[in-house]
């Protein structure tokens, strides 16, 4: 099936199956940790900013999330105290979320978890093929 589209599509094709296979991958290795793909991301954008914030919209952005999206992944989160809302002293109407000490430290196994995941998908491929790879798909965005 995938033969008979034309080669962009046949692209879009074969890249939202890898996603997918990635993602359960991802996903598998995360539940020892209580969580998800999407809300490992998004520990990891908080645990990256500066002083662990972000606003709401820094952080969809940062997920390819749409602003609502976000908040609902992040209601959960904010219930098991990985994140908590902060107020933004200069403008009230802009909501921040801040990692607390819990999701710093589930981060920090979730991310051992994922790379030692990720580095056995990998081994097969030479740090070249991996670094071709990359810069192609950060040509598509």
């Amino acid at each position: 099936m995938v033969d008979q589209l034309p080669a962009s599509l046949a692209l879009l094709f074969s890249l939202s199956g890898t996603v997918g296979k990635l993602s359960k991958k991802a996903d598998r290795a995360l539940s020892v940790h209580g969580i998800s793909l999407s809300e490992f991301m998004v520990l990891h954008h908080l645990n990256y900013a500066q002083n662990q914030v972000m606003s709401r919209t820094e952080l969809a952005d940062a997920v390819n999330l749409t602003a609502s999206g976000v908040t609902r992944l992040l209601t959960p989160m904010e219930k098991i105290h990985l994140v908590e809302k902060e107020k933004n002293n200069r403008d009230a109407r802009v909501s921040l979320v801040k990692l607390t000490f819990t999701g710093r430290d589930i981060y920090k196994y979730a991310f051992l978890s994922c790379k030692n995941t990720f580095d056995e998908a990998v081994k097969d491929i030479s740090p070249k093929q991996l670094s071709t790879v990359l810069e192609v798909l950060n040509k598509l965005v």
